[in-house]
């Protein structure tokens, strides 16, 4: 057990933006806890190239999985300074055509990333006196997009929650902000058709794609040197929305 270097739990970090925003904090100095749901390979490729980073699995749609890997932690590192939650899940349809199994699954996520969050201010930052969350929301909760309402309901809420718990926090030094990439070079996004890629890339001001390196950066930011910002939104998204 580690209790002295300090822990962040990155959600989704086998792949993508959480990928990086692991590396990126390790980078500054932090023990990783790679959390991963299916990409198990791909979580410890990961975790092996960071010092004495580890992996952990959950489905955060599961309360006992949520359970079973609080326990892990406080076993394996005794602490969590640092909550990135990236996990996320979406299912594409028209509103119309979408299931419900379709929206529940998108939901389902959320749902545990609101009950990990909850768990680890109980059990490790509220006792800690201090920490740091970080949601990644993204910007079609704030611009919407055709086909994704399930999706983007669900990143708007994020951001509300992100503003609704730094306000429950008042007083604490624990504090709460989100990042909303836009559109992000991932696996999300690599086979995208060249006609939306096109269509994605006229709208942004910079006339590219962001790297997920670049929503890292802003993610080791506020993890470690933004000591007066709180309950805020910040935007990546190389000018295409401005909050």
């Amino acid at each position: 057990m580690s209790d002295e270097k300090k822990v962040a739990l990155v959600t989704g970090a086998g792949t993508g933006i959480g990928a990086a925003c692991a590396r990126a904090l390790a980078e500054e100095g932090f023990r990783i806890a790679v959390h991963y749901r299916s990409s198990e390979s791909k979580a410890r490729e990961v975790a092996d190239k960071l010092p004495d980073a580890f992996t952990v699995h959950a489905d955060l749609a599961v309360a006992e999985e949520v359970d079973g890997l609080i326990a892990e932690l406080k076993e394996r590192a005794g602490r969590v300074d640092v909550l990135v939650n990236n996990a996320g899940y979406n299912r594409n349809a028209p509103m119309p055509a979408m299931k419900l199994d379709d929206y529940d699954a998108v939901a389902a996520v959320a749902r545990g990333t609101w009950y990990l969050t909850k768990l680890v201010l109980r059990r490790f930052m509220l006792r800690q006196k201090s920490g740091r969350i970080i949601n990644i929301s993204s910007v079609v909760g704030h611009t919407g997009n055709r086909g994704q309402s399930a999706y983007t309901m669900v990143k708007a809420g994020l951001d509300a929650m992100t503003k609704s718990l730094a306000q429950e926090l008042a007083g604490r030094p624990i504090l709460v902000n989100s990042v909303a990439p836009g559109f992000i070079e991932t696996e999300m996004t690599e086979d995208l058709p060249d006609e939306i890629r096109e269509g994605i890339v006229a709208r942004i001001p910079q006339g590219r794609m962001g790297a997920p390196e670049e929503v890292a950066d802003a993610v080791a930011w506020l993890a470690t040197r933004a000591s007066y910002v709180n309950g805020c939104v910040l935007h990546v998204n190389g000018g295409m929305y401005g909050g």
